[in-house]
C-alpha cells in the first residue's frame, strides 16, 4: 500500500495539575521572576473577571463573557507577543489584551454597550472584540498577508473557540495562511464547549490542532492550564513566523469554569461533576503550587497582591462607571464617512423624537 501523507500531533504539558514537572523545562524558558509576574498577571485578571460579572449581575454592564479557568491560556497568548504585533481576539481573551496594554475600564466600557471601549489607546493596531464567530480570523490573515507584501517582521494572532474552529471563516483563514505562506498563528481555544454544544458533537477529529494540516500550517496541542506549555507553544509559532516559515494552529486545552455568558446558565446543559472535575485542573493552583515550591511565592504574599488587584480593578471601575454616557444620535455618526438619507433621515427623527431637532 502506497501512503500519500501521515501526521502527527504533538502535545506539549511540562506542568501536571498538581504542580510538578512532568517534562523538562525548554531552555528558552523565562526564569521564575517572570513566570511570578505571569501569574501576578493571572490573578490580576481572575480579580478584574469576578468584579466584571458582578457589575453584570447588579445591572452595572451588560452580557458579559467570564473567562474563568482561561487565565494560563490568555496571558501565556499576550506574553508571547510583541508590541508590533497584531491580535485580533474574539470576545473572551481579556488576558492577552491587558497583557497589551488594552485598559479595564475599556473593557467596561465596551460590554457596556459604548463602543468607545474598542478605541484603544495603547493597543492601537489590534482588533476589536468579534462577537460573530470566527470572522476575526480573517481579519488576521489579512493583517498578515500586508505585513508580508510589506517585509514587515510582525505577526498576527487570532483565537476562535472549539465552536468557532468549525466555521468557514476559520478554514478559510487557515487556507489562506498556508496558500501564502503568512505570519499568522491561529489559537483555538478548547474550553470543552460551544455555548451549550460539547466538544464530542463539534467534530470528528480527534483533535482541533490537525484542522491545520489541510491548510500547510504547523500544528500542535497544548495543555491550556499550564503557563509553561502555552509559552512554549506560543514562542515555536511567533518563531516560525516571524522567519518566514509560514503559520502555526494551535489547540489550548482548558475548561470554561463559569457560564458562556451572564445570559447563559451553564447547569442546564452541564453535569456538576465535570465542573468539579475541571476545577482539579485549574491554572491557578499548579502554577500557585509550583511558584511556592520554588520559594517564590506564599499565602501572605498572595493575600497582598489580591488586596492591590481589588483596589486597581475598583479604579477602572470607578473610570468607567463616571464617564460621561454618548447621545444616542452617536449610533448614527460613525457608520458612514457619507451617510445614505435613509441614515440621516432616522437620525434626524431621533433627534426631533428627544425635542432636539
Amino acid at each position: 500500500m502506497r501512503v500519500a501523507a501521515s501526521f502527527e500531533i504533538e502535545y506539549l504539558q511540562y506542568l501536571d495539575p498538581e504542580g510538578r514537572l512532568v517534562a523538562e523545562l525548554p531552555a528558552q524558558s523565562p526564569p521564575t521572576d517572570e513566570i511570578l509576574a505571569l501569574f501576578r498577571q493571572m490573578l490580576f485578571l481572575r480579580t478584574f473577571d469576578g468584579k466584571a460579572v458582578a457589575l453584570q449581575r447588579t445591572g452595572k454592564l451588560g452580557t458579559y463573557a467570564p473567562c474563568l479557568g482561561h487565565e494560563a491560556t490568555q496571558i501565556g497568548i499576550g506574553a508571547a507577543m510583541r508590541p508590533e504585533d497584531v491580535l485580533a481576539p474574539s470576545y473572551r481573551e481579556y488576558g492577552a489584551q491587558i497583557i497589551r496594554g488594552v485598559q479595564l475600564r475599556e473593557i467596561l466600557m465596551y460590554w457596556g454597550g459604548d463602543e468607545r471601549g474598542n478605541d484603544y489607546q495603547v493597543a492601537r493596531h489590534d482588533f476589536p472584540w468579534s462577537v460573530p464567530i470566527s470572522t476575526q480570523c480573517l481579519h488576521a490573515a489579512g493583517a498578515a498577508l500586508a505585513f508580508k507584501l510589506r517585509g514587515e517582521p510582525r505577526v498576527a494572532v487570532t483565537c476562535c473557540g472549539d465552536g468557532g474552529s468549525s466555521k468557514t471563516d476559520t478554514y478559510a483563514a487557515i487556507n489562506a495562511a498556508g496558500a501564502y505562506t503568512l505570519p499568522f498563528v491561529q489559537c483555538i481555544i478548547n474550553n470543552g464547549w460551544a455555548i451549550s454544544v460539547p466538544r464530542s458533537a463539534q467534530t470528528g477529529a480527534k483533535t482541533l490542532a490537525q484542522k491545520g494540516l489541510a491548510g500547510g500550517l504547523h500544528c500542535l496541542q497544548v495543555d491550556g492550564n499550564d503557563l509553561f506549555a502555552v509559552l512554549e507553544g506560543m514562542r515555536r509559532a511567533m518563531e516560525r513566523a516571524r522567519s518566514g516559515d509560514g503559520g502555526s494552529v494551535i489547540e489550548f486545552l482548558t475548561y470554561r469554569l463559569h457560564d458562556h455568558t451572564t445570559a447563559d446558565d451553564a447547569r442546564r446543559y452541564r453535569d456538576e461533576a465535570e465542573v468539579k472535575d475541571a476545577w482539579t485542573r485549574d491554572p491557578m493552583t499548579r502554577l500557585r503550587t509550583w511558584l511556592t515550591a520554588q520559594g517564590a511565592w506564599d499565602e501572605a504574599r498572595e493575600k497582598d497582591w489580591i488586596a492591590e488587584c481589588t483596589r486597581l480593578v475598583d479604579v477602572e471601575i470607578d473610570a468607567y462607571l463616571g464617564t460621561k454616557t454618548q447621545p444616542p444620535e452617536s449610533m448614527f455618526d460613525f457608520l458612514y464617512a457619507d451617510p445614505p438619507p435613509d441614515i440621516l433621515e432616522q437620525r434626524a427623527q431621533l433627534l426631533a423624537r428627544e425635542g432636539r431637532a
